[in-house]
């Protein structure tokens, strides 16, 4: 009899925070693509929104076939020890929504930090997750984002 290829909790740390990220950079790629004037800025959110679907649909298939919650208990103490990373906060986006004349440079300043903060969950996956597609995964997801960080950072570059 065939067993699937062992998970662990750092698999699982992976997937939820992924999908909490996934949750929070959403209406941030939303607003960008909506109100950037760069068209490469716009082009980029909308690659975002398209791979975080792709993504979270392969992290929730991954969780629920483990029988593991979609996201931690914060109680729990799970996502001890991974690191303090800055979350979007609903004030960041408040700022976006309302910016007029900066919009893009700050669409652009979220993502950096946003991006940067999924680099980092990707790696802790490939650093220490058993479950050999999840590590392949955030192999995919760090290169897509470094990727991505590179264009946003030629974006900031004074032209």
């Amino acid at each position: 009899m065939s067993t699937a290829p062992a998970f662990n909790n750092t698999d699982v740390m992976f997937l939820q925070m992924a999908l909490t990220q996934i949750d929070e950079g959403e209406p941030l790629a939303t607003l960008t693509e909506e109100r950037a004037t760069d068209p490469a800025l716009r082009t980029l959110a909308t690659e975002l929104r398209t791979q975080w679907r792709e993504e979270s649909g392969t992290m929730e298939r991954w969780l629920l076939g483990w029988q593991q919650p979609l996201k931690a208990d914060p109680s729990a103490g799970i996502h001890e020890g991974h690191g303090d990373l800055h979350s979007l906060r609903d004030a960041d986006i408040a700022e976006l929504r309302n910016s007029r004349t900066a919009f893009d440079r700050t669409a652009v300043t979220l993502l950096l930090g946003h991006l940067g903060n999924c680099v980092e969950t990707a790696r802790m996956e490939t650093a220490g997750g058993a479950y050999p597609p999840a590590r392949t995964m955030g192999e995919t997801v760090t290169a897509r984002r470094q990727s991505q960080i590179q264009a946003l950072l030629r974006m900031a570059a004074p032209g």
